[in-house]
């Protein structure tokens, strides 16, 4: 189907009477939360019964994102949850490109009648599993994609303080404060216009990033100095967290979020892993400057993908094991890591 096509339909979805059931993806970041809420501001609007499902805990430091509170925890409020998708007209997917990633909403997902849409930025959008799709690849986030949906609709007009405060938390957290993923001009022209309409940037960026609790900062510490090794010749740096880890510092959901990218401020180093255990299985996430692509590494290697500098994977060994893997596969990539960014 052509992008004017999906378009055209679209828009007379959103012109209807509908029930919406909008889902992120598991672990949902920023831009997931962003994006939806976003999206459900702006169609309560034009009149549609709208639920956010989110597969489990968002991080606290997105507790104060407007009408979050409104959003149904797939983790703590499984019956309502299945309750809405099997209500619901359309099913709205947004940051994620395959049913997967949605965690255990993924069987409910698959089996709802109503029509899935997808909207979102990652690369290799299983396109067969969804009855549309807006996706594109050079955007800096589903938040912007959400924007230039918007526009494209002519709904621009519907955008307030609280929509727009969440537009600016998908973009802001999705580029690292805007030092990476920003390839289009038009990333900071839609910025610019959510200033115009009257947010305050700076709390945003205070309330999403300078919230630490004291163990979590002890933990991004502990992470650097006694958690993570060095492979000069690959410029790699790795980082373990067990759970003994993890328990040791108080974890809560978000502690971990943006320490892969730390090891990124050192000149000699292209490729950043992050490893995590968890209770069922060890969590991954990759970070690359230049021209090395984690999404293609993650999905050879880790059951994974995401953007070409930013992805993330699992696996089913344990964590001293997929450590070990990592230390076997990534010299088989030294000519590719090793080059001057």
């Amino acid at each position: 189907m052509t992008a004017e096509a999906t378009l055209i339909q679209l828009k007379a979805i959103f012109e209807g009477n509908h029930r919406f059931a909008l889902i992120v993806h598991t672990n949902p970041d920023g831009d997931a939360i962003g994006s939806a809420f976003a999206l459900k501001l702006v169609l309560k609007k034009l009149g549609h019964k709208v639920e956010v499902l989110i597969p489990n805990m968002f991080p606290s430091f997105l507790s104060w994102m407007p009408e979050i509170e409104e959003g149904i925890i797939f983790e703590q409020q499984a019956k309502q949850a299945k309750s809405i998708l099997s209500e619901a007209d359309y099913v709205v997917c947004l940051d994620f490109n395959s049913p997967k990633r949605s965690g255990a909403l993924q069987e409910d997902i698959l089996k709802s009648t109503a029509p899935r849409i997808l909207i979102d930025h990652h690369i290799d959008p299983e396109l067969e599993v969804f009855d549309l799709a807006y996706s594109e690849l050079n955007v800096s986030s589903t938040a912007e994609l959400v924007y230039k949906l918007l526009q494209e609709l002519d709904y621009l007009h519907l955008l307030d303080i609280d929509i727009a405060s969440c537009l600016y938390v998908g973009i802001m957290t999705d580029t690292g404060s805007f030092s990476f993923a920003i390839k289009n001009p038009d990333t900071f022209s839609i910025v610019a216009h959510l200033v115009k309409l009257g947010i305050n940037a700076e709390r945003i960026h205070k309330m999403v990033y300078d919230t630490y609790s004291e163990n979590r900062l002890r933990l991004l510490g502990h992470s650097i100095s006694n958690r993570m090794i060095v492979l000069e010749e690959q410029k790699t740096a790795i980082i373990t967290l067990s759970l003994k880890d993890l328990e040791q510092f108080d974890y809560q959901i978000g502690d971990t979020e943006g320490l892969v990218n730390y090891p990124l401020s050192m000149e000699k180093v292209n490729l950043s892993i992050l490893i995590t255990e968890r209770k069922d299985q060890v969590r991954l996430s990759f970070r690359s400057k230049g021209g090395f692509s984690v999404n293609d590494f993650s999905r050879n290697h880790f059951e994974g993908g995401g953007h070409f500098n930013a992805a993330g994977g699992n696996s089913q060994l344990d964590l001293k094991q997929t450590l070990e893997k990592l230390l076997k596969l990534i010299p088989e990539y030294n000519e590719q890591l090793n080059y001057i960014y």
